[in-house]
C-alpha cells in the first residue's frame, strides 16, 4: 500500500469485484521488502515529516477501507457535466460486501493485533519478521491467536477469516523427488531490513510422512485457509501436478476441502 492511490485502487476493486460477481477476495499489505531504495517515492508517496513509510502503508490502507465503505466525502461541483446525486460524492463503482474480503498480509503479532483492529482479514505468509526461538508454526499459531482475541475485543459482528501459506510438496513420482527429495528442511533465521526474521519450512516428503508433519503444524490447524505456494519457475505442467497430488494424495486424509 506504500505504493497505491487509495482511492483509484478502491475504484479498480469495486469495479473487479461486480465484474466477478462479488467473488474477489483481495489481500493488501505495507508490501515486502524493496528492491530500490525508497520505491514509493518514484510513484509520487513520501511519509509525512516524522512518519514512517509503514505508517503511510496504514494511512493509504485506511483511507482505501473508508471509499470502499461508501463514504462520501467529496463536495460535488455545483455545475457538473453530468448530473450528481444529492450531498457529497465517493468513489464509484460501489460493491456490496467487498469490504468484509480484504485481507491483510501481516509479518508480525503485533501487526496482526492492527490487522483485528481494522476488521479486516489476516494472511500470514511462510515469513514472519519476529523471531522468539520457537518453531515457525508455533509463532505463527500465537500471532493468529492473538489476532482472533483482538477481534473478539473490538466487538466485529462478522467472524474473521485467517490464511496461512506453506510450500508442500508429495513426493509420488521421479520428478518431485530430484526436485526436492532428500532434504532435512527446517525453519531458516536470518535478517531483512535490519530486522531478526523466521522463515518457515518447506514440507517436502512421501505422502504418508507428509501427512504426519502437517498433522503437527499449529498454525495450519489454527487457520481456516491454506495457501500453497509453488515453484513457478518449473512450468505450469508441474505444478498443476503439484497440486493435484496435494488435493488427492494429502488433502482427503487431513480433512481438508
Amino acid at each position: 500500500m506504500q505504493y497505491e492511490n487509495p482511492l483509484y485502487m478502491a475504484e479498480d476493486a469495486g469495479a473487479a469485484d461486480l465484474l466477478a460477481g462479488g467473488r474477489l477476495q483481495l489481500g493488501v499489505s505495507r508490501g515486502s521488502p524493496e528492491q530500490v531504495i525508497d520505491g514509493y517515492k518514484y510513484f509520487g508517496y513520501v511519509p509525512d515529516e516524522g512518519s514512517s513509510d509503514a505508517e503511510m502503508a496504514r494511512d493509504h490502507t485506511a483511507a482505501f477501507l473508508t471509499a470502499i465503505e461508501g463514504t462520501r466525502f467529496a463536495q460535488p461541483n455545483p455545475r457538473p457535466m453530468f448530473p450528481n446525486p444529492p450531498g457529497l460524492l465517493g468513489i464509484e463503482p460501489q460493491s456490496t460486501g467487498l469490504r468484509d474480503r480484504i485481507w491483510w498480509g501481516a509479518g508480525t503479532r503485533a501487526t496482526a493485533e492492527w490487522t483485528a483492529q481494522q476488521g479486516m482479514n489476516l494472511m500470514s505468509s511462510t515469513l514472519l519478521t519476529e523471531d522468539t526461538g520457537i518453531p515457525f508454526h508455533q509463532l505463527q499459531a500465537e500471532q493468529i491467536q492473538r489476532f482472533r482475541d483482538t477481534w473478539r475485543e473490538a466487538g466485529h459482528e462478522r467472524e474473521p477469516r485467517v490464511s496461512v501459506s506453506r510450500s508442500i510438496f508429495a513426493l509420488v513420482d521421479d520428478r518431485d523427488r530430484a526436485y526436492f527429495g532428500g532434504r532435512a528442511d527446517s525453519d531458516q533465521v536470518g535478517i531483512i531490513d535490519n530486522v531478526k526474521a523466521r522463515f518457515g519450512r518447506t514440507y517436502a516428503a512421501e505422502p504418508d510422512e507428509l501427512i504426519a508433519q502437517l498433522r503437527e503444524d499449529e498454525a495450519i490447524a489454527a487457520a481456516d485457509t491454506l495457501l500453497l505456494t509453488v515453484p513457478n519457475q518449473l512450468g505450469v505442467d508441474y505444478n498443476a501436478h503439484v497440486i493435484e497430488s496435494i488435493l488427492t494424495q494429502v488433502a482427503p486424509e487431513l480433512g481438508w476441502r
